[in-house]
């Protein structure tokens, strides 16, 4: 089996793995890192969203080994563990930006990388946006109003 060594959330990681291990595979599976959800395995959900080399991707359709050298940054390394929450995790939690919760982890990476390329986003840049993650709870109406909080937040604070 090949090795794999990526930063994920700061931390450098070396595991062998298959190769046709994806990405949320990977981060799920080998680093426990269980915030990233596998919905539906065929890119259509967004709720396995996370940044890599900081690009918005789905890990249902990449491979771990895609990854090597990469810097990967997942939910929880939006906010370590014992740290206040990341602005935009706070916006959701104040506007009730979530129902069941399976979608929100991907929303919050979805919105997060927005607000660091347009800390300015109008209702229809967030609604194309979020366009690639589902809601099945529908709501997306509180899942805008949290995104356009966090962007009417100073700068420095929405982005982290």
């Amino acid at each position: 089996m090949p090795e794999v060594s990526m930063t994920v959330n700061g931390r450098v990681v070396r595991s062998m793995v298959e190769g046709r291990t994806l990405l949320v595979e990977y981060l799920r599976e080998h680093l426990h890192l269980t915030g990233t959800h596998v919905g539906c395995d065929t890119t259509q959900c967004g709720a396995c969203v996370v940044h890599v080399d900081g690009l918005s991707v789905k890990s249902c359709t990449m491979l771990a080994l895609e990854c090597e050298g990469s810097e990967v940054t997942t939910i929880e390394g939006l906010a370590p563990l014992g740290a206040p929450l990341h602005p935009m995790q706070a916006a959701f939690r104040e506007h009730h930006a979530l129902q069941c919760g399976y979608c929100t982890s991907g929303m919050l990476m979805s919105a997060t990388y927005l607000l660091r390329n347009n800390p300015s986003p109008s209702e229809e840049e967030i609604r194309r946006a979020i366009r690639g993650n589902l809601c099945r709870c529908t709501g997306y109406v509180n899942i805008i109003a949290a995104v356009r909080a966090a962007a009417s937040a100073p700068v420095e604070e929405a982005l982290g």
